[in-house]
């Protein structure tokens, strides 16, 4: 395009955005009673108008002056805080720039200039969008203004290579993607194109832990042994790891790193954008592995501000961010006039977290990937927890999950459109972590909790009123990390039950929930307990958690025979020698469960017991040990089988056809698509000896 025709668009560009901002003074004047921009004696429609557009102008000049300053100023603020302080600081500019407008013509009260400055930025943002749209240029310079990027003096060189871009769809199982992307009017119209043309798309199995702490750990560093739960406790440290915050997270990452003598996936010029681990990449943004950390070596949080640093999106998002709320709260209240089952309770803080979730996180992250592919990285993997939170609360194919499910279809077309102005081609891979199965939580069902099981089967003293587990899902720990909140006592933790209690010389049992799978420990008796010696101690124990209805199978360690898992009636399954005892308990979840069980039952931190509910093949349902009528954590459903959505240019993840089963086989996949762009795809023969299991 010739200069001089560049010149002229961008100028006509700034001349409309500024008549816009006029026009929407003049309006927002004639509307609110403590707005003016005439003065004291009046003045004629030419002079106001003027005056419109000497303000609009002197609020342009010092938002582009002021905010990067202002911005840097409030590196220390809690990042969420900054989203609300924006509209302040943004309304303090409006007033700034009606003083600078001559004899005192503009006037606002400080509360309505809060308002204005809102409406102007919002007017102005959706005017250079609308104008950008038919121009490849002016789009791309609105995508570095979304994504919050700078220009920066040295440019980096244009490689010739493809780079990759990894987005997790947190939550969402094979099959109902599969069901997102069917029809005439699909629910992710972009994903639906993208299936069965430019790319493909497989199930795999998760391990026994089906979490996003488990999975996005050998996912993105290899690994993921000794991760028995979401939450576990540990005897010989004492103390409760939780894999979604912040110190639990970056403990994870380093005995990853350790263990596997590797950064991880994106070691090479990578970004980590909303993930619990860094994956060893460079530029992270809202990481939980290193959001414990404080000072200028913490850039988790610089998403925050380079999103937030653009008063039209913190606008945008506010807007959306409220909307949300409401949202969440008149389906609620419709669920529960309506008196669906199953349900839980949707009040407190969770229409504010869900909203931190599905529109706080997702923004900066899909902002953040933006300008990763502005900026021409070579490796990007970003999560997007969107579903998985609102699912946990409504139910995994619940209505109020599709308009969730058509926003992140959104957010993937934009990073689309953003990679076709990137500096070098890009490969999108579609994936999820794990799928959700749903169900009555167990407490809803059979009217207890399984810690008063537990102590009842121990012989201790059951409160009438079953104790409510809430839910620990991951946003709740983004959100408190974004305010700077320190981490919750361990009593305190969701899917807890309190620090370990003591009778005297004896230790009560420490019972802790993830999703559909229990941990029950006994920390007074050091290693793990073994069952015999657990039938001494508490001989009804084991009887009354197979025998009931509600449970699926149970792990224990033999002296004699090694791990077993024991099922209704006597039944066993003895995973060294593989003798089944009776009806196998595994045989309902499936093959691959004795595997995953099996390996499970070798890590140094598994609990005393494990413990499956139960699941319905028939319906897919299980029974989550906190409250969430859509949970993962165990075995059972949909819940072990999220997805690989891959472009048709890469090699297939098995190419033998075999299951792909494990988070650590699909990291070796991601691997070697990493290594395709570099150079010539690797031979097939090399790709078929790629083990795709365990």
């Amino acid at each position: 395009m010739p200069r001089w025709k560049a010149f002229g668009g961008a100028l006509f560009r700034v001349l409309a955005v500024w008549l816009m901002s006029s026009l929407t003074l003049l309006l927002l004047a004639a509307l609110l009673p403590d707005f003016r921009l005439q003065s004291g004696s009046g003045d004629s429609l030419t002079r106001t108008a003027l005056t419109a557009a000497l303000g609009a102008g002197a609020f342009g000049l010092l938002g582009a002056v002021v905010w990067p300053v202002l911005v840097r100023a409030l590196l220390l603020v809690p990042a969420l805080v900054l989203g609300l302080l924006v509209f302040f600081l943004n309304g303090s500019l409006l007033l700034l720039a009606l003083d600078l407008l001559p004899a005192g013509s503009g006037r606002a009260a400080p509360q309505t200039a809060v308002i204005v400055a809102a409406a102007m930025s919002a007017a102005s943002s959706a005017t250079s969008g609308f104008l950008a749209v038919r121009n490849d240029e002016a789009y791309h310079r609105r995508l570095v203004r979304l994504a919050g990027r700078r220009r920066t003096r040295r440019a980096r060189p244009r490689p010739d290579t493809p780079g990759t871009v990894f987005l997790q769809l947190d939550g969402l199982g094979h099959d109902l993607l599969r069901e997102a992307t069917r029809g005439d009017r699909p629910l992710m119209p972009t994903v639906a194109r993208w299936t069965g043309t430019s790319h493909r798309l497989t199930p795999w199995r998760t391990d026994w832990s089906s979490q996003t702490g488990a999975s996005q750990l050998a996912l993105l560093h290899g690994s993921n042994e000794d991760l028995p739960a979401f939450r576990w406790y540990e005897k010989d440290t004492g103390r409760l790891v939780v894999s979604n915050r912040p110190t639990g997270a970056a403990e994870l990452q380093r005995r990853a790193v350790e263990r596997t003598g590797d950064g991880g996936l994106l070691t090479q010029d990578g970004a980590s954008r909303g993930n619990l681990f860094s994956g060893g990449a460079d530029q992270v943004a809202l990481v939980m592995s290193v959001a414990a950390r404080r000072g200028r070596h913490n850039r988790s949080r610089a998403g925050y501000f380079a999103y937030f640093s653009d008063p039209a999106n913190a606008t945008r998002t506010a807007v959306s961010f409220v909307a949300e709320v409401v949202r969440e709260v008149v389906q609620s209240l419709r669920t529960r006039c309506r008196r669906e089952l199953p349900r839980v309770r949707r009040g407190g803080l969770y229409p504010v977290i869900r909203a931190f979730a599905t529109v706080v996180e997702r923004d900066v992250v899909v902002a953040a990937v933006m300008g990763d592919l502005l900026a021409g990285r070579t490796a990007v993997y970003a999560d997007l927890v969107a579903y998985d939170e609102v699912a946990h609360h409504s139910g995994p194919a619940h209505r109020d999950t599709h308009r969730v499910l058509r926003s992140l279809d959104r957010a993937v077309a934009l990073i689309a459109r953003a990679a076709a102005h990137a500096p070098r081609p890009y490969r999108i891979v579609l994936l999820s972590d794990h799928g959700q199965s749903h169900g009555p939580t167990f407490r809803r069902r059979y009217g207890l909790s399984l810690g008063a099981l537990v102590r009842a089967g121990c012989g201790l003293p059951v409160r009438r009123r079953a104790d409510r587990t809430p839910s620990g899902a991951e946003a709740r720990e983004a959100a408190r990390a974004a305010l700077h909140r320190p981490e919750e006592p361990v009593g305190d933790a969701p899917g807890a039950a309190g620090p370990p209690e003591r009778d005297g010389d004896t230790t009560h049992p420490l019972v802790l929930a993830s999703g559909n799978l229990g941990l029950v420990s006994f920390p007074d008796v050091p290693g793990r307990i073994t069952r015999e010696e657990l039938d001494r101690r508490h001989p009804a124990l084991l009887g009354t958690l197979t025998d009931h209805p509600g449970i699926g199978f149970v792990l224990v360690r033999s002296a004699e025979h090694g791990p077993v898992v024991l099922g209704p009636a006597g039944a066993e399954h003895r995973l060294d020698t593989g003798r089944v005892l009776g009806s196998d308990p595994l045989a309902p979840f499936g093959p691959g469960a004795a595997a995953a069980v099996r390996r499970t039952a070798r890590f140094p931190h598994a609990a005393d017991l494990m413990i499956n509910s139960s699941y319905d093949p028939a319906t897919g349902a299980v029974h989550a040990f906190e409250e969430q009528i859509g949970s993962h954590g165990g075995l059972g459903g949909a819940q072990s089988h999220p997805f690989l959505l891959w472009p048709a240019e890469l090699t297939p993840p098995s190419p033998d056809g075999a299951p792909l089963t494990g988070a650590e086989a699909v990291h070796r996949v991601l691997r070697r698509w990493l290594r395709e762009a570099d150079g010539p795809q690797l031979p097939l023969e090399e790709a078929t000896n790629e083990p795709s299991g365990r």
